[in-house]
């Protein structure tokens, strides 16, 4: 009984919708439509994920291995603008990782000499070469990669085949491809480590056989010939200039410098240098010293001895034991009278003995090979222009003063010294003093809606500010409008279910006015509701049945 009252009094949502004209009704159900949508729209791009480079220059065949296996593991992925990476969210990209390490994804990866774990039975003398080749060219690539600057490598190897002759026998030789970092350079002793690497792992290979180049097509290793002199010495040596140079232009900008102001000297240095390689050979020898102090070479003694002799020189007869045989003792007393010589005596007095010695002594000799350096100074020239002094005032005007003549005579003395001024080289120091020229610095005025940091803020607050006005715009235009004409359709209704009441209801007596006063004047509609009260007090199960048979659509009987 109440709830049929209830129903009867405030009328549903679904009563007002269908109290409103078409129109109406599209508008409303547009800008709810509308509005939900940008509401999703703005949550999930407010929600969007940040996305990471799973990886980088993959092959058509890895690509489409790796993307098969991301929609696999349900893992969302897109391709950067080039195209030339996957890009996967930030919060999967390590998994994402692991689990295709895993499948052995991406296959095109760089392998070494896990290429020889897969011989197959019958694989020619070609082949087994062939694949050792590329097993080598795998692993030096690997090493080279793992160079912090080095974000690409190629090697490409040269092994020619050895026979028998080793005159005929050809050097290997190695070509590497790299592709660098951004913002990342080789320089020469990562260079030179990159050639004597690859150099060291091959044999026979000289490292003037090692081409190293850049993904630019640039050569970066020197060339050299077969003496392993470097072809490109004309740029060397215009680099060392160039170098020495700049030293000498920093040097006289350091001693200036905290005179004059940081720019107010200006220093240009020319160095003459001689590259020129000369080699000399000098021999002295120093006169004969004294057989003590010399040194031998080599000694020689000969001894000879002539005259007639006793003994076994005289001796006689048959050769043999009788013959040989030593002589008798002698039978002079040894205390006694001299006797006289006999023969024997004589022909020993007549024995005369000849001895030579011969010995050569060292010369004293002193070779001097002396080999000119290469790059000597032959001549410096140094150009320097000093700006007068200016001094500012109280009143905030610029007054610009030259140098005096003792001033630049000490700052003369002050660049030759720095320079190593040598006046038999014929070094020149030429300082001069003049105004320099004011350079007019155009201020931009730029706007503050152009400034860096507000067109940043401006791009991150875009797409937030822009969807709350959308939603604005839809809920002002189209929802508010409908919900108006929809709480204004509810006094119509209500007039509508009143009149469908009173067609029903039968004839009963009126009431009688208070007869102490005259009542109050009141309205037609008042008077209606007032009637529709007591009915429903009254009849409650015809009211019902009234509202029954208006949410239905039929007419009242």
């Amino acid at each position: 009984m109440s709830a049929s009252a209830a129903i009867s009094v405030n009328p549903t949502v679904l009563q007002r919708f269908n109290g409103m004209e078409q129109g109406q009704r599209l508008r409303l159900v547009m800008g709810i439509v509308l509005f939900v949508a940008i509401a999703a729209v703005g949550l999930v791009m407010g929600r969007q994920a940040e996305w990471r480079v799973l990886y980088n220059n993959l092959g058509d065949k890895d690509g489409g291995a790796v993307i098969a296996q991301l929609g696999t593991m349900n893992i969302a992925y897109k391709y950067s603008d080039s195209g030339g990476a996957i890009l996967v969210p930030a919060d999967r990209v390590h998994d994402a990782r692991l689990k295709l390490a895993s499948m052995g994804l991406p296959k095109g990866a760089v392998t070494g000499f896990e290429m020889m774990e897969s011989n197959r039975f019958g694989m020619t003398q070609f082949q087994e070469r062939l694949t050792f080749q590329r097993g080598l060219e795998g692993e030096l690539t690997r090493s080279i990669q793992s160079i912090g600057s080095v974000a690409n490598a190629r090697v490409h190897l040269a092994l020619p085949n050895q026979n028998g002759f080793f005159r005929d026998q050809q050097k290997p030789s190695a070509s590497v491809l790299l592709s660098l970092n951004p913002g990342h350079v080789l320089d020469k002793a990562q260079l030179a480590g990159i050639v004597h690497l690859v150099a060291s792992s091959v044999p026979e290979m000289e490292p003037g056989a090692v081409s190293v180049l850049d993904d630019t097509g640039k050569l970066l290793s020197k060339a050299t010939d077969a003496s392993g002199n470097s072809l490109n010495v004309d740029a060397e040596q215009l680099q060392y200039a160039q170098q020495l140079e700049q030293v000498y232009s920093r040097r006289i900008l350091d001693i200036l410098e905290p005179l004059v102001g940081a720019q107010n000297v200006k220093a240009q240095v020319t160095a003459e240098l001689d590259f020129s390689q000369t080699e000399s050979t000098t021999e002295s020898h120093k006169p004969n010293l004294t057989p003590e102090n010399s040194a031998v070479r080599s000694q020689q003694t000969v001894e000879s001895t002539n005259g007639a002799g006793t003994g076994a020189a005289n001796a006689s007869g048959v050769p043999g034991a009788t013959s040989n045989q030593p002589p008798a003792a002698s039978s002079a007393p040894i205390n006694g009278q001299p006797q006289a010589l006999t023969a024997a005596g004589q022909a020993g007095a007549n024995t005369s003995t000849k001895k030579e010695s011969i010995i050569n002594y060292e010369v004293d000799k002193t070779v001097h090979v002396v080999k000119g350096a290469s790059g000597v100074v032959k001549r410096i020239n140094a150009a320097v222009v000093i700006n007068n002094f200016n001094k500012t005032d109280d009143k905030g005007k610029v007054t610009s003063t030259p140098l005096t003549d003792a001033q630049i005579e000490k700052m003369t003395a002050l660049v030759r010294e720095a320079v190593g001024f040598n006046k038999d080289r014929g070094d020149s120091v030429n300082l001069m003093n003049a105004p320099f020229a004011a350079e007019k610095t155009e201020v931009v005025d730029v706007p503050a809606w152009r400034q860096p940091v507000v067109v940043d803020l401006a791009q991150s607050l875009a797409w937030p500010i822009g969807t709350l006005a959308l939603a604005a715009v839809v809920l002002l235009g189209f929802v508010k409008p409908a919900m108006k004409t929809l709480a204004e359709s509810r006094p119509r209704v209500r007039e509508v279910q009143l009149d469908a009441m009173e067609a029903e209801q039968p004839e009963r007596p009126q009431l009688a006015a208070p007869a102490h006063h005259e009542p109050p004047a009141i309205s037609a509609s008042e008077v209606r509701m007032e009637e529709a009260r007591q009915l429903t007090r009254d009849n409650p199960a015809a009211v019902a049945n009234i509202v029954k048979t208006w949410i239905n659509g039929e007419a009242a009987a």
